[in-house]
């Protein structure tokens, strides 16, 4: 295990040391979190709880609950919670996000209880997969994953609810086709590595049951010709910065 700070010191989480490591994706999710207060958080594939600590650490009196379905990662979300002050507002569920509603229900979770739905699912192909069962788990998905996820999402927040995910850039039309049976209001923000070149994530935000355009964002770009963190991506990933992802 190791002991990592994030977010500039603003969030100290303990991992393990091999397998699925918590990485920029985790702090570019949260920030692309538009929570209020006493707005009820979910995190789906919650890890050791990067993401959803990370905003329940930038938003006062949030409710989060983080969903895990290894009990030895979900068992760390609960360390890291109590070790950053969160424990009061965190619930930890061990549960995989492909269960069916009744196994949700069963571990206090109801539908449409959610004001947010955050998520990173697992997006690479299972056909060749890491021989780390963590790291297994956190990045190979089947061809309906995500398809799967989103369904749990929408099960999961009330109406007009917002789920926001970070998905592989060359994955957007698969995103798109997912999402858009049960969500609309859609804002796209592209992440590129540095400068010129192509985006390799994508950060989605929408809206249960909305009607509004897709909303494509200029893109962030995450390091400048050096290979230095750019201001904007220092000010996010360092110093809790949001993304606006949001007209509200």
């Amino acid at each position: 295990m190791t002991e990592d700070a994030v977010l500039g010191g603003r969030l100290v989480l303990r991992q393990p040391r091999k397998g699925h490591r918590v990485g920029h994706d985790a702090m570019l999710l949260a920030a692309a979190c538009s929570a209020r207060p006493r707005d009820r958080l979910i995190e789906l594939g919650a890890g050791v709880g990067a993401a959803g600590l990370a905003v329940a650490q930038r938003v006062g009196d949030l409710a989060l609950t983080l969903i895990e379905i290894d009990p030895a990662l979900a068992a760390l979300a609960r360390e890291n919670a109590e070790r950053n002050g969160l424990a009061e507002r965190t619930r930890v569920a061990c549960l995989d996000v492909t269960a069916p509603p009744g196994e949700f229900a069963a571990a206090g979770l109801a539908r449409g209880e959610a004001d947010h739905v955050l998520m990173n699912p697992p997006f690479n192909a299972a056909h060749n997969p890491s021989p780390d069962r963590g790291r297994r788990l956190a990045h190979a998905g089947t061809d309906d994953t995500l398809r799967r996820w989103v369904e749990t999402a929408a099960w999961l927040l009330a109406p007009a609810g917002a789920l926001t995910l970070i998905w592989r850039a060359d994955g957007l039309d698969a995103a798109l086709g997912a999402i858009t049976e049960a969500f609309g209001g859609l804002v796209i923000l592209p992440i590129h590595p540095k400068a010129g070149a192509p985006a390799i994530r994508v950060l989605v935000r929408a809206v249960k049951e909305s009607r509004a355009p897709l909303t494509l964002l200029p893109g962030l770009v995450l390091a400048d010709a050096d290979g230095q963190p750019t201001r904007q991506a220092e000010a996010v990933l360092r110093e809790g910065a949001v993304l606006a992802l949001s007209a509200d």
